[in-house]
């Protein structure tokens, strides 16, 4: 009884190479990000992305050399965007997370049902795209950034940065002219002040030669 029981359970978790439709995709991509919220503690906004970098993950996977090809490549870059650094170093600890597919004999195995055998059983309600996303925004995820602290570098800090070095710069260069006029000036008034007491010691002396 008990080896029959194994092998229904090895034959839900197989899935035929060909029948890899968007609606399967779906549910296991659901599967799996449950069993990664739960594990990893995920926020109800990181619960969203990871479900669609997973989704993304697995309606790219058309054989065995794309297991652990591209997609599981561009998979993995996504979700240290999304996840804290705890967080992604824990689910690079566990492999039916990490590896979720597995190729078997023309089959993908799916290896988080090595860990949750119980495929009804869910500890999170759907996340909110689920009814409505069908794959192709990998891109927004690296933008999103909600965990990680090697996101890049904010462009208002950098717009605000270039904008006080103009307005530091500016402000010395005007402070700078107004000394420079000031030294001018002063010098000026000081030869036209040299000029005017030695004209007049000069008329006081021919007075006096008188």
């Amino acid at each position: 009884m008990k080896k029959i029981m194994f092998m229904v359970m090895m034959m839900a978790m197989t899935i035929s190479a060909n029948a890899m439709s968007y609606s399967a995709a779906r549910n296991e991509a659901l599967f799996l990000s449950d069993k990664m919220a739960y594990e990893l503690n995920l926020t109800k906004a990181q619960y969203d992305d990871v479900y669609e970098i997973n989704l993304d993950y697995m309606m790219c996977v058309n054989g065995r050399n794309d297991v652990y090809g591209s997609a599981w490549s561009r998979r993995n870059i996504e979700l240290q965007y999304v996840l804290t650094a705890y967080q992604y170093n824990k689910y690079m600890g566990l492999n039916y997370f990490y590896r979720p597919m597995t190729w078997n004999n023309g089959h993908w195995t799916f290896n988080v049902y090595s860990r949750y055998s119980n495929r009804n059983h869910y500890y999170n309600s759907h996340p909110h795209t689920y009814a409505s996303y069908r794959g192709g925004s990998s891109s927004r995820h690296h933008n999103s950034h909600r965990g990680n602290t090697g996101s890049m570098p904010s462009t208002s800090h950098s717009t605000s940065h270039s904008t006080s070095n103009s307005h530091s710069t500016s402000n010395s260069h005007s402070t700078s002219n107004s000394h420079s006029t000031q030294h001018t000036t002063q010098h000026s008034n000081s030869l036209a002040y040299s000029s005017s007491t030695n004209n007049t010691s000069h008329t006081s002396r021919r007075g006096n030669n008188k």
